[in-house]
């Protein structure tokens, strides 16, 4: 069960209450000869998903209609299909523009029904995937719409991406998603409704997609899972849209992440089989190293020792392929390093302490942005507890947590409390002063 975040869009541009829509709704069934006695809490639950019984998804859309002065639907309402929330990829492009703009704007609104909605699991969170990967394509994207789309427009909207994936980086994805989401809000909705050419839609559909994705991360970031896929949905159908699987393969990339994190292990092996499988030419050295990359640490969970090592030879070929300056912007994230420390983590769960070790320090000796060098101490500071130098891992921890002063990032957090309670165990000399840095870094208010 998802939100609906067409019905909370329309009602904030009614201006009706809770409260309002259910009186108006008991009212309306009364004319009817229905003896309602609905109260704001059920229109609570109607946003956070749940269908309304009988005849009142026809009395919401004739309450607002008359507040609005206009004809209101079903599919305006998010009550188009009985007992199912709408695809983000079902139905028209047009139709979809609408869900996700009111994503957006529900988002900024910090709706508590959309931050707290728990990630999708089983169909729902497969077939964006399959839908992405099949037939049928966007034949024409082009719309008619009051506002020209230009090639300075479509700029804007790539440099807004770099914008907030540098912040992100740095600051963290807390900080960062409220800038995106409004940035989303402001510039890129009237776009998307705006007028374009065919070739000109592509490119907008495709920097819009880059851009939502950086929401997506941020949103992950910020342990907000629900909304985080629901990002992750939109940019795989903007990538869909544009024609350019490459990005899609990228935004099924961030969903491996997010199932690995999920612990969805086998989930995430499928999903980079579908982006290696559906790519194909289309995918760049860097991005094929990743997705190897995070399929053996998948495999490594779940103890597939042969299928992981094999992953990681692939990966580690993939990133001796990778050219600077010839990748897309969107896949800048696969630095010098970054395969290292994930297969690090693959052979830290296979038991392989000393290759793990090896690529561990390799990752950190290679220069990274801010956050990606907190990721790898970390990661070099538990393997050199599990191998049982603990005041090696005292001196890791402490440049890690220096390195992380500042950032608000829920992902960062959990690994700064992770590698302190294996530190608080250990019981060695200088733990105390690591285990201070680190308090002092998870001080940052979130």
């Amino acid at each position: 069960m998802q939100p609906n975040t067409l019905l909370d869009a329309i009602l904030d541009e009614a201006g009706v209450s809770h409260a309002g829509l259910a009186a108006h709704v008991n009212q309306a069934g009364r004319t009817r000869g229905l003896a309602l006695r609905y109260e704001h809490t059920a229109v609570a639950r109607w946003l956070k998903g749940q269908r309304p019984r009988g005849q009142v998804p026809d009395l919401i859309c004739e309450v607002l209609a008359v507040r609005l002065h206009r004809p209101v639907t079903l599919d305006d309402i998010g009550l188009g299909v009985p007992g199912e929330p709408s695809s983000p990829h079902g139905g028209s492009l047009s139709g979809f523009v609408e869900r996700a703009t009111a994503l957006w704007r529900s988002d900024e609104q910090q709706r508590p029904h959309i931050l707290g909605a728990p990630a999708v699991t089983g169909t729902p969170a497969v077939m964006p995937v399959w839908e992405w990967e099949n037939p049928p394509e966007d034949v024409d994207v082009s719309r008619g719409g009051r506002h020209r789309v230009t090639s300075a427009d479509i700029e804007l909207l790539r440099a807004a991406r770099t914008h907030y994936e540098q912040l992100y980086r740095k600051a963290g994805g807390i900080a960062t998603r409220s800038r995106v989401v409004g940035f989303l809000n402001a510039e890129t909705a009237p776009l998307l409704r705006g007028s374009y050419t065919d070739e000109t839609g592509r490119q907008l559909h495709r920097a819009t997609g880059g851009l939502v994705a950086v929401a997506g991360i941020c949103a992950y970031d910020s342990d907000a899972h629900g909304l985080a896929q629901r990002y992750f949905h939109q940019a795989l159908r903007l990538a869909k849209a544009s024609g350019d699987r490459g990005l899609g393969a990228y935004v099924i990339a961030l969903l491996v992440n997010q199932s690995l994190f999920m612990r969805d292990f086998r989930q995430a092996v499928a999903f980079a089989e579908a982006a290696l499988r559906a790519a194909g030419r289309h995918i760049t050295p860097a991005l094929a190293s990743d997705l190897y990359a995070m399929q053996a640490k998948a495999y490594a969970h779940l103890g597939d020792g042969t299928s992981a090592l094999s992953c990681i030879r692939r990966a580690e070929t993939a990133a001796d392929r990778i050219r600077p300056g010839h990748e897309p912007d969107e896949t800048g994230y696969v630095q010098p390093g970054l395969v290292n420390v994930q297969v690090a983590e693959a052979l830290l769960s296979l038991g392989d302490l000393t290759a793990a070790a090896e690529h561990a320090a390799a990752a950190v000796d290679t220069p990274a942005h801010d956050r990606g060098r907190v990721h790898r101490l970390a990661m070099l500071s538990t393997i050199e507890l599990r191998q049982g130098d603990a005041d090696k891992a005292v001196v890791t921890a402490v440049r890690m947590a220096e390195q992380a002063r500042g950032m608000e990032s829920q992902r960062l957090r959990d690994r700064l409390r992770t590698v302190r309670e294996h530190l608080v165990r250990s019981d060695c000399a200088g733990t105390a002063e690591a285990a201070g840095l680190i308090d002092g870094a998870l001080r940052v208010p979130l």
